[in-house]
Parts: C-alpha cells; structure tokens; sequence
C-alpha cells in the first residue's frame, strides 16, 4: 500500500527545511483530516508552550515517510507517513518531535550548522587552488577534497545534535500532555525494520543527518517507559477517526487498484467503505461511488463528514441540486467549516438557479472570512458576483485569490478595478487598496531582484 520508492532517501523522520519546498509539494486540505491533526496535535502543542491557534499540521501529498518544519509554527505530515503509519499515537510521536523544532527554533537558528561548514569549504577551496596555481595538482585536489569532507561532516554533526534535541522535546511533550510514548518508539522501530530491509543494517551513522533509529530507540526508550502516561491506553475514538482519515487518504491519493487491494469488497468497515467511495469517485465508477456512499449514511445518519462527501460526489457527477440536502446539513452541522461551506457554496452556483445565489454569497463570505489559505472559496464567491452583476467586488475576489496565489500582476489589476467601482474608504475599498499596495512592491522587488 505504501509506495516505498523513495523510502532511502527521506526514512528519517524530519529535516529543517526553507519554506520553498513546502510550496513546491501539494497540500492535501480536508475538514475532517484537518480537525483530527487539531485533535492530535492541541495537548502536544500545550505542552510545548505553544498557542494552539498559531500552531498547525499541515498534510503534504508526498509518498516519502517524512515530516518537516519550514519556520513559523506549521509542521508538516506526508501522506506516505500517514500511511505506514498504523495508529494515532504514532503519528502523534512524530508530531512531538516536530514540535520540538519548532519550540526550540532550530530552523530559525539553521544557519548555527551552515556557516561554519561554509566557512571550512571556502577556506579548503583557496588552499586548494593556491597549491593547484603552485603546480602542486594532486596536492590542491586533496586539500579540496578533504575540506569538503570536513565541511560536510561539520553540518551532520550539527543536523544529528537538533534531531537528537528534537526527540528529546517530544519525548518531554508527550509525558507531560499524558500521551504515551509508545507510538513513537513503535514508529522508529518501523523504520529501523526498513532500513534493514533496504540494507542499510551497517550504514555508516556519521555520515547521516540524524541519528540512525535504532539509537533513537535506545536514547529514548528510560525517559518514555519510565513516564506515568507509559501505559496510558490509546484513547479508541482518536484512533477510530484516525483510521477513517488514513482509509479516504488512501482512497484519494492511490490507484483504484491499490486501494482495492488494501480495502477489499469483503471488507465492510467504515474505513473500508471510505475508501472504496473516493476511489471508485476518481475511477469513474459513480454507482459504486454512489453505494459505499450509501454504506456510510446508513451507518451514521447525521455524520457530517459522511454527508460531505455524499454531497461532493453528487455534485462531482453533475448532479448538484440533489448535492445541495448534505452539504447544507454538513455545513451546519459543522459550524460553517470553511472547507465544506465552499463545497455548499459550489453546489449552490452550480444548480444554476438564481434563486439560490444570495444563499451562495453568504455561505461563501463566511467561508473567506474564516479561513486564509482557501482560494477556491475566493474564486466562488468572485462567480457569484459575476452573476449578480457586481463586477467591483467580482473584481476584489479575484484580486484577493491572485494575491494569495502568489500573482501579483493579476492582484494589482483586479485591485484597480475594485477601487474603480467601489465607493471609497468602505471596507472593501479599503481592502482592494492594501492588496495594491503589497502588489506593487512586490512587482517592484521582483524587478530590482533582476
């Protein structure tokens, strides 16, 4: 089930990363994954003396076993991770540890292990090219060569001591939020067995950027099983939800046959239905999308998460008035969740009724309002201003979707026309001004940058 092709090169849990690559990878956004990870994540993150308002985990579309920081309080769970992984708790010890990088600041203090490997390298390169210039050649090639060595042995050293500390915080964190540390000793032992399969029993540990597991496991094992959470069951609603989240990831992210395979007809489990539903949706099968959908609702009435993807598939299939009795019951149920008010919303504009374009904007207002990343939600709320004829704020919506996305030619013309057609100094007019303004520095730092 676990695609296991780069497994070699990302098994060790979390590196420190700049925030680039985190863009350059798809995020996966889901409401009931996102209120698991919440779940999971809030006692770690009090016990880290972080503010769970600020603090995140974030699901990455990536079949790597791997985790990350990139700054800020985000971190950052692979789909391959979720998937190998077997319970809540484990996935809640590497949580832990990611959370330790973020409380102890180890991206922001990166450099600490850079500058000083970078310092080696340069001084190795002008030794070396001086004795290359002096006609001593191999002589230069190996001050070259041994600086190098040198300076990337300086940055693993560096890389192995934060990993270290990092295990060591979330160790910390889980015994003093009561969660047992099984999960995360579990999950090293994992990897351990992997890195055996793969042969790489007798990998040499200086030459890694963390501790190899099987220390891990050794440093850690007094400090977890010595904790009074040790033998803390796992609380079976946390793992129940974690199952369903793992199954319709799997459902979504893998070829129909491999989910089959993992989730067989016979099976009739809540998990086993959830994934069969989004992989018969993706595979074209809307009958039997439509059935384990069926399944699902028969078992859980009311289950918002159930009746959203009953209403997605409806309205996926081109039938979105008979989408609109879930995903209306899934939204109020769920207090508005931005995710799947905007499905609503889409739903919504998608019957083609006039008549329910007011109900649109509105469910779509509070979806913006209420969540920053979501620029599917802005391009919504833009169509239902477009068919109401409203082509100031049409335009704002727009502006506010380019600039979340990163186009600030777009923002800053959209921005124009906003300010052109909305009365000044309202709210909105405001807001179309503030997009321009950061549009034009950033098209002008674009332009001083080249």
């Amino acid at each position: 089930m676990v695609r296991m092709k780069r497994l070699v090169a990302t098994l060790v849990i979390s590196c420190l990363v700049l925030a680039a690559p985190a863009r350059a990878q798809s995020i996966l956004r889901d409401a009931e994954t996102e209120s698991l990870f919440a779940d999971m994540a809030r006692p770690i993150v009090l016990a880290a003396g972080l503010d769970p308002r600020h603090a995140k985990v974030v699901l990455i579309q990536d079949d790597s076993i791997n985790a990350f920081t990139a700054g800020g309080e985000t971190v950052y769970v692979h789909s391959g991770l979720m998937a190998a992984a077997d319970n809540a708790n484990q996935v809640q010890g590497v949580i832990a540890h990611e959370f330790g990088h973020v409380a102890d600041g180890h991206v922001a203090l990166g450099d600490a292990g850079g500058k000083p490997a970078m310092g080696i390298s340069i001084l190795s390169m002008v030794l070396g090219i001086a004795a290359m210039a002096a006609g001593a050649g191999e002589a230069g090639a190996g001050i070259l060569a041994a600086g190098q060595q040198a300076a990337m042995g300086n940055y693993l050293s560096y890389s192995r001591t934060i990993e270290a500390t990092a295990d060591a915080s979330g160790a910390m964190y889980l015994n003093r939020a009561g969660i047992s540390g099984k999960g995360m000793l579990d999950f090293f032992k994992k990897l351990q067995s992997e890195e055996y399969a793969y042969g790489l029993k007798n990998i040499d540990p200086y030459a890694q950027s963390h501790p190899l597991s099987g220390t891990r496991i050794a440093t850690l094992s007094h400090d977890l099983q010595s904790a009074p959470s040790w033998n803390t069951p796992p609380d079976p609603a946390l793992n129940a939800r974690f199952q369903r989240v793992k199954a319709k990831l799997v459902g979504y992210v893998e070829e129909t046959k491999i989910t089959l395979n993992a989730y067989p007809e016979k099976d009739q489990s809540i998990p086993a239905h959830y994934a069969r539903a989004y992989a018969w949706h993706k595979g074209g099968y809307p009958e039997k999308a439509a059935a384990e959908t069926a399944a699902l609702i028969k078992a859980s009435p009311h289950d918002p998460y159930f009746l959203e993807i009953e209403g997605q598939i409806l309205l996926e299939s081109g039938k979105p008035k008979e989408a609109l009795v879930p995903l209306r019951e899934a939204t109020q149920a769920t207090n508005f969740q931005p995710l799947i008010a905007t499905t609503f919303g889409h739903a919504l504009i998608a019957t083609e009724d006039k008549a329910n374009y007011p109900e649109a904007e509105k469910v779509l207002r509070q979806a913006v309002a209420r969540d920053d990343e979501n620029p599917f939600a802005w391009y919504q709320l833009g169509t239902v201003y477009d068919l109401k004829g409203d082509v100031a704020r049409a335009a704002l919506a727009t502006a506010e979707r380019a600039s979340m996305t990163g186009d600030p030619g777009l923002a800053l013309r959209s921005a124009q026309t906003a300010m052109g057609g909305i009365p000044p100094n309202t709210p909105d007019w405001i807001r179309a001004q503030d997009i321009l303004l950061v549009s034009q520095d950033q098209i002008s730092n674009k332009k001083k940058r080249r």
